[in-house]
């Protein structure tokens, strides 16, 4: 008993706010992603509980409703609140004020408490002040009506999602799932993290955002892709790629080349160049005890200079520090 109290301890404590009208989907994410994170023993690493705004049953988007055993005092307890998104937006979010039920519910979050919103959650977000000047995001269909009602707001529409230290956001419904695996990695690094996602049969990172999702008309036979040239680039990384060598590869124009990659991408080819390349040095800084300047040649950033360049752009760290947090050992 002691043993189970101690593991009990230590486990990060995630709480769920389910509110009337959850979709089940994503209600459903936070305790399957963190409940499978487990330590090299086999224990788990986070406590997720749910809560309603007081307990009993609440409706959801499905033909049933959940019952909670759990109210918003729960929320006292929690190292991370998630709030998945509800099928409607509330009213009150339209007008940027949080009704008074959600309000006394956020009374219970402890000062410091990271909080992470799914979907169209990010509108009680705002609504409370928490994205006020931050980076954020949400379903692409709600992605200018949420910069419209909180100006304030710096609302990322290609993302998948956002993190701000103790702010994060979510695009649509499966972007939770990203948002979740990224927490976790967050925590505990890239091995736990890659061992959930297989679990899930999901990829621990995708590649580009959101704006790959969003409506286009559907292109026409023979229209020509750039998955055969992205392949391309994948294996050749550690080289210098010029765009109009890329273009040519594709066998298109360099103006018709990006505008097909950022269609199918939802980034530019620089920028999605440059998110392999990090997740590549993250993955060696992690799980090697490479120097810097090795990580850099085989990441493809070529200096240890352009390394820290770009890492501290993509995670606002150091490779010293990066390497400290997710492996306890310095270069």
């Amino acid at each position: 008993m002691c043993n189970d109290l101690a593991m009990t301890v230590s486990q990060h404590h995630v709480v769920v706010l389910a509110l009337d009208g959850v979709i089940t989907f994503e209600l459903g994410i936070p305790a399957r992603i963190f409940g499978m994170a487990r330590d090299p023993d086999g224990r788990r690493l986070y406590l997720v509980t749910t809560c309603g705004l007081e307990p009993g049953p609440v409706r959801t988007t499905s033909d049933f409703d959940v019952v909670l055993r759990h109210g918003a005092e729960k929320l006292a307890e929690a190292d991370t609140v998630v709030i998945p998104a509800s099928h409607e937006i509330n009213p009150a979010y339209l007008e940027g004020r949080l009704p008074e039920e959600i309000a006394d519910a956020f009374a219970h979050i402890r000062p410091g408490t990271r909080i992470v919103s799914i979907c169209t959650a990010s509108f009680l977000l705002a609504a409370a002040g928490l994205l006020d000047g931050r980076p954020a995001t949400t379903h692409w269909m709600s992605t200018d009506q949420l910069q419209r009602l909180y100006p304030k707001v710096k609302v990322d529409p290609d993302v998948l999602y956002t993190d701000d230290g103790d702010i994060l956001t979510s695009a649509g419904v499966s972007a939770g799932v990203d948002l979740c695996l990224h927490i976790v990695h967050r925590d505990h690094g890239t091995e736990i993290a890659n061992k959930v996602a297989r679990r899930s049969v999901v990829p621990p990172w995708r590649d580009g955002g959101q704006a790959q999702y969003i409506e286009h008309p559907i292109p026409g036979p023979g229209t020509a892709s750039t998955a055969a040239t992205r392949a391309w680039i994948l294996d050749h990384l550690t080289e210098p790629l010029a765009l109009t060598a890329m273009a040519t590869h594709a066998n298109m124009s360099v103006r018709t080349f990006t505008r097909r990659f950022r269609d199918e991408v939802g980034q530019t080819p620089g920028r999605w160049i440059t998110a392999q390349r990090v997740e590549i040095a993250r993955t060696l800084l992690e799980s090697t005890d490479l120097p810097a300047d090795h990580i850099a040649r085989r990441a493809g950033f070529g200096t240890s200079a352009s390394l820290r360049k770009h890492l501290h752009e993509a995670l606002g760290v150091a490779p010293m520090a990066y390497r400290r947090t997710f492996q306890g050992r310095t270069f």
